[in-house]
């Protein structure tokens, strides 16, 4: 036998006895995935009743004596077992805004129904139901539990508190209570309190772990809009604002640091859970789903926190739980940063729309009950502020197009690259002498702009305007349909909103006054197709699937634009006083400004740095 056979004989070998080790090994872990199987088989199976001790417990199957299924014993305290077997009690507690249903099975809420709103489709309108929420606390008591396996036994139960309990065998038990923290408050305080539990729990356990899950259906007109503007948010105590995942995407989120509060949060609706000691750890997670889906559903939210234990003959762990709308003033009354989920913009944005555009909105909500005549007279007011800037800007632009005749001379004269700086310096020597800013323009764009993306953040998650009609629309907060297709077209979507049209059309009117005739400039051109023809289409795409508030904002501010136009170039700005202002000024010496002075300087730098190089080139 020579040396290859030799060697091939053994990498044979080697491979025979480690195929051996990984099949044992993969038979190991087979074996322990059937016993976890059959553990859980066994826990959700039903338990026959006892089989009395006089009575043969034998029956016949197939023709053959065998023993009937017995009673596996799960958990070695006595009371847990018999707390496993008992069926479950429905309890309810309800104020004026807010109902809930509790089970005894875990002693943890089981619906959640907010009163005072409904559903786009007028049902009532639960921010979870029955079924779509768990609530548990898992900890090691001897052997690892979960509360929510357990059928807790109510020991005090009135109008708007319950107390429910879970008892060990040693004496000591497990108390869940909850009451509602008033007739009119959507929060529910809740102390989950160990008693008499330090010969049950070990020295060494100092935490235990709070998993709570929650099923939140489908409430408002659009699913786009509503999942847009539905995530979950996580805060640091102290921070300025929380953090946040979602926006219709799936997610998860692992948090090592301590927590004050976590929300489940909806466009209009959340469920807050905050822990007064703060949770150690956690982890966040939070799947949407298909808008085609059958169940109706908008999100799947999931927390597993780590909250600490201490030591005592009653250890009190308290929690806060929301469940209710998206209102400003609701969620900051509870002063702890809630209303920081509400999307306002950045900090320059929130700060306009929480000093400005809310207490405005609020304003105008004491004395009118229609919200469509409020956002008119918002948009009055916000244009009646800017108009000393949009009256520069405006009559800047005029000024600049009556002077395009002598800007093209000015063209003609200095045709050359190199002419450059004296073609700049004689455009600004017109506009001084015609009275014009090059700048006008640009501090009104300036301040329009954070004032749109204000109105854009603010009337989507604006929970007043939600179903709230106007007009044709039935709610301001969602889109406003006057075409249904009865099939999404991509872009488009599956209806045509009016007011999102109108808003387009109007736009396309207003660019049409403002631009600036291109001339033969290909990039004047350009951007007379972008303003012109692209925005306004651009944005009907925008809009035709959000807020129908925001469209008519939008309509509404470019119509009252439309009519400043008119009335300025009407009665304030006439093209033949500023050729006669211009016509005036010749051949009379103007005050140079700074800016003046730095250009000639730097023309006469650029002058002196060519004829340089020109001896050079010598």
């Amino acid at each position: 036998m020579d040396k290859n056979s030799v060697v091939g004989f053994v990498l044979i070998g080697l491979i025979l006895v480690g195929f051996t080790f990984y099949q044992s090994g993969q038979a190991k872990k087979q074996m322990e995935w059937q016993r976890v199987q059959d553990s859980i088989a066994l826990a959700n199976a039903p338990v026959p009743p006892p089989v009395p001790a006089d009575t043969a417990s034998v029956t016949t199957v197939a023709g053959q004596d065998t023993p009937s299924a017995w009673h596996q014993v799960i958990y070695k305290d006595a009371m847990l077992e018999q707390a496993h077997s008992l069926p479950d009690t429905v309890v309810v507690l309800q104020n004026d805004v807010l109902r809930l249903e509790f089970t005894t099975r875990g002693a943890q809420p089981l619906s959640a129904q907010i009163l005072n709103y409904r559903n786009f489709d007028s049902t009532s309108l639960f921010i979870f139901r029955e079924g779509g929420s768990a609530l548990s606390a898992r900890v090691y008591a001897g052997e690892y539990i979960a509360t929510k396996d357990f059928t807790f036994a109510i020991a005090e139960h009135t109008d708007n508190s319950l107390v429910m309990r879970l008892p060990f065998d040693g004496g000591g038990y497990i108390e869940q209570r909850y009451t509602l923290a008033g007739n009119d408050s959507y929060q529910l305080l809740s102390n989950l309190a160990f008693v008499d539990m330090d010969d049950v729990i070990p020295r060494n356990v100092s935490s235990f772990d709070l998993d709570y899950s929650v099923v939140i259906p489908r409430m408002e007109k659009g699913f786009k809009n509503e999942s847009q503007y539905s995530k979950v948010d996580w805060y640091f105590d102290g921070d300025k604002k929380p953090g946040e995942m979602g926006r219709g995407r799936s997610h998860s989120r692992r948090i090592d640091s301590r927590l004050s509060w976590f929300a489940f949060q909806q466009q209009f609706f959340s469920a807050i859970v905050r822990a007064p000691q703060e949770f150690s750890s956690g982890e966040l997670d939070v799947h949407f789903f298909d808008q085609d889906d059958d169940s109706h559903n908008l999100m799947a939210c999931t927390a597993n926190m780590r909250l600490d234990l201490a030591r005592g003959s009653r250890v009190d762990v308290p929690l806060e739980f929301y469940f209710g709308p998206n209102h400003f003033q609701t969620l900051k009354s509870y002063n702890q940063k809630y209303e920081k989920i509400i999307p306002l913009g950045g900090w320059l944005v929130g700060w306009f729309t929480r000093y400005a555009i809310i207490p405005m909105f609020n304003f105008f909500s004491r004395f009118i009950s229609n919200f469509g005549i409020i956002i008119l007279l918002m948009t009055l007011v916000i244009k009646l502020v800017v108009l000393p800037f949009t009256y520069k800007s405006f009559s800047s632009s005029a000024k600049m197009q009556a002077l395009r005749p002598l800007m093209e001379k000015i063209n003609e004269k200095y045709p050359k690259q190199e002419d450059a700086l004296k073609k700049q310096q004689a455009t600004m020597d017109l506009y001084k002498r015609a009275g014009v800013s090059p700048m006008g323009g640009c501090l009104p764009t300036l301040l329009t702009f954070p004032i749109l993306w204000a109105m854009f953040r603010f009337f989507p998650a604006s929970i007043e305007l939600r179903q709230q009609s106007f007009l044709w629309c039935k709610d301001l907060s969602a889109y406003d349909s006057i075409v249904d297709f009865g099939t999404r077209i991509p872009l488009i979507g599956d209806h045509l909103s009016l007011f999102a049209l109108l808003m387009a059309a109007t736009m396309w009117l207003y660019s049409r006054l403002t631009v600036q005739a291109a001339g033969n400039d290909p990039n004047a051109a350009s951007m007379k197709f972008m303003s012109v023809w692209m925005m306004p289409i651009m944005m009907f795409f925008i809009c035709n699937s959000l807020s129908a508030a925001l469209s008519y904002y939008y309509l509404l501010s470019q119509l009252i634009s439309i009519v400043e136009i008119f009335i300025i170039k009407k009665f304030f700005v006439h093209p033949e006083d500023v050729l006669a202002k211009v016509a005036a000024s010749e051949g009379k010496p103007l005050p140079k400004s700074k800016w003046q002075q730095r250009l000639e300087e730097a023309q006469k730098m650029q002058q002196a740095q060519m004829k340089q190089q020109a001896r050079n080139r010598r």
